[in-house]
């Protein structure tokens, strides 16, 4: 560790918007000794650091330890080790999984939700980093009020801790924790992490999961359709372009359903957009009745039941974050208030100008919508949207103040409220915070999927969530065909595939257009990816292996392995070969 360990004159705090190194403010340190193991305790004016390495696992601890609030914004600590063989590379999950070559060309300032740990920028709070064939695994273990940056040059990659303040102030102790070994990579990083969240509780496999929500097994073998009723865009959003609403009856989708079976599809799971009244993206969280001029509460348990006789599943679209002035009880005070007292809002989505719901009154919503519309249908599963992609929310309303630690527990309290009713819960992404609620999502792609097939990648794509988390979670995926096939993407991966997928918005959340595949073709390529989740959908991704920048490989924990090669578009299934043991 000492190789990496860099002096406290590259740590620095933001206070007053001045950059205030650590050296600084130091004032003594001392070699500290407990019963758990041996570091440095060091006294700085505001605060303290204690650096030290567990005995019995050789781990080492990172703790930045308050004393005074001094309008302290930000600390960055612990700074990065410096990563510059030429062949190292920095492990981010980013989204599904990122490998940062050394030598890689990308400009890395501007990530998504700027690089905050609980949203789609990290899945997992965990950076990495392998350097001449050592390196080490960095756990986050105080998240939800922190970032992550990334500064990347010609010389090699420097990952950055940055610890934010809850409610305007640095409340309580953050600390990380760092593993060192002499043969790390990527897969080895992700199978410590494995390792714990098993010890920390986070971790509950499908299994497990399927013990209160026996419908799981269903869900595992059924192809995606992902479609819409209604679509209504207001004149202030940025989407408004004079289109009128566009409408489809629910026995238009029923029928759809059905013809899809004749044509080879066999179990299916219908994700249902602008099921309601208002249309997709309007009016949240008033959204109720069912959309009448597509059938109203009567069309929409006809399509329900007719799911059901067909031993299909169906699920609901559903949204209590995005907060629509157009809503009938639409209330500022109930929304995020910022730090400044301002409320802030935006008009990006189709239902135009909004705010966002304070997330701690988000689980009264949830009950007060779904106990009127669990009179009218059932439901085998419903889609919180944007939960687990976001990054989690505070508000400085006095009235119902919220830091961002209590707004995860207030979304992974919607997330149960489902599974107290035997309905599976689902979101847009899958951020581990939420593992033990949620059993599928929207997707869990590779950021390359979420731009235009050309627009240059941040890395190297690896499964890193899926090397962790495999047999917890469900993942649907893209199958789309242009100069790359993404459905290898999702046999690689252990995934269920979209048959169809009618995206709400173009050119958002990687929806770009037809790749001229006749449904037909899409039916019998859902079929292969869904005949091998079969083979593997309850076990663990045990590796990943890069043979070439066009092949890769992965192995399940039943020696089930599957090989793509993304040049030829061609892909390999077999079971590995085991010597029998002497005893055999």
């Amino acid at each position: 560790m000492e190789n990496w360990i860099r002096n406290h004159d590259s740590f620095y705090v933001t206070k007053d918007d001045q950059k205030i190194s650590f050296s600084d403010d130091f004032i003594k340190s001392e070699e500290r000794t407990t019963g758990l193991g041996k570091g440095i305790y060091s006294t700085y004016k505001y605060f303290d650091t204690y650096i030290w390495k567990e005995d019995s696992t050789n781990h080492y601890y990172f703790e930045w330890i308050p004393k005074v609030d001094e309008n302290i914004k930000e600390v960055h600590f612990p700074d990065s080790f410096v990563c510059e063989d030429k062949d190292g590379y920095s492990t981010i999950p980013y989204m599904q999984g990122l490998l940062i070559p050394n030598r890689y060309d990308y400009d890395y300032s501007h990530i998504a939700f700027d690089g905050q740990f609980t949203s789609c920028a990290a899945y997992m709070p965990w950076l990495s980093q392998t350097n001449n064939g050592k390196g080490y695994i960095t756990i986050n273990e105080t998240p939800w009020d922190s970032k992550y940056t990334i500064d990347h040059d010609d010389k090699g990659t420097r990952l950055q801790f940055v610890w934010l303040t809850s409610l305007g102030k640095m409340r309580y102790k953050r600390v990380v924790r760092y593993t060192f070994e002499s043969n790390m990579d990527y897969n080895r990083a992700c199978k410590i992490y494995r390792e714990y969240v098993k010890e920390s509780g986070l971790f509950k496999s499908l299994k497990e999961k399927e013990v209160t929500l026996s419908k799981i097994s269903d869900l595992q073998q059924c192809a995606v359709v992902h479609t819409g009723i209604k679509a209504h865009t207001e004149k202030d959003s940025r989407f408004y372009n004079g289109q009128q609403d566009v409408i489809h009856s629910f026995d238009s989708v029923k029928e759809m359903i059905q013809s899809l079976h004749k044509l080879g599809s066999n179990k299916l799971y219908l994700h249902l957009d602008g099921w309601a009244d208002p249309g997709y993206d309007n009016c949240h969280p008033d959204y109720l009745p069912a959309c009448i001029e597509a059938g109203g509460w009567a069309g929409l348990k006809n399509l329900q039941d007719n799911l059901s006789s067909q031993n299909d599943l169906f699920g609901l679209h559903d949204q209590y974050r995005d907060y629509y002035y157009t809503a009938k009880t639409h209330d500022e005070n109930q929304a995020i208030q910022l730090e400044d007292g301002e409320v802030f809002e935006h008009a990006n989505w189709a239902g135009g100008r909004q705010n966002y719901l304070c997330a701690s009154l988000a689980p009264k919503y949830v009950k007060r919508n779904y106990t009127e519309i669990l009179k009218h249908i059932n439901l085998d599963c419903v889609y919180l949207d944007v939960f687990s992609c976001n990054e989690m929310d505070e508000c400085f309303n006095p009235e119902h103040l919220m830091t961002r630690k209590e707004c995860m527990e207030y979304r992974r309290a919607c997330f149960q409220y489902m599974t107290n009713r035997g309905i599976i819960p689902s979101s847009e992404e899958c951020g581990d915070w939420a593992m033990r609620e949620l059993v599928f999502s929207h997707y869990g792609p590779y950021e390359f999927m979420m731009k235009e097939e050309n627009e240059k990648r941040m890395g190297i794509a690896v499964p890193l969530f899926n090397l962790v988390y495999h047999d917890c979670f469900i993942l649907p995926w893209p199958m789309d065909k242009k100069q790359e096939d993404y459905m290898l993407y999702a046999l690689l991966n252990g995934g269920i595939p979209y048959v169809v997928r009618n995206a709400p918005y173009d050119n958002v959340d990687g929806n770009f257009g037809s790749d001229g595949l006749s449904i037909e073709d899409r039916i019998k390529r859902a079929n292969v990816v869904l005949d091998f989740y079969q083979k593997i959908k309850n076990e663990e991704m045990v590796e990943h292996k890069i043979i070439n920048d066009h092949i890769q490989q992965t192995t399940f924990s039943n020696n089930i392995t599957v090989e793509i090669d993304t040049k030829e578009n061609t892909y390999r299934i077999c079971l590995l070969y085991t010597s029998p043991s002497p005893r055999d």
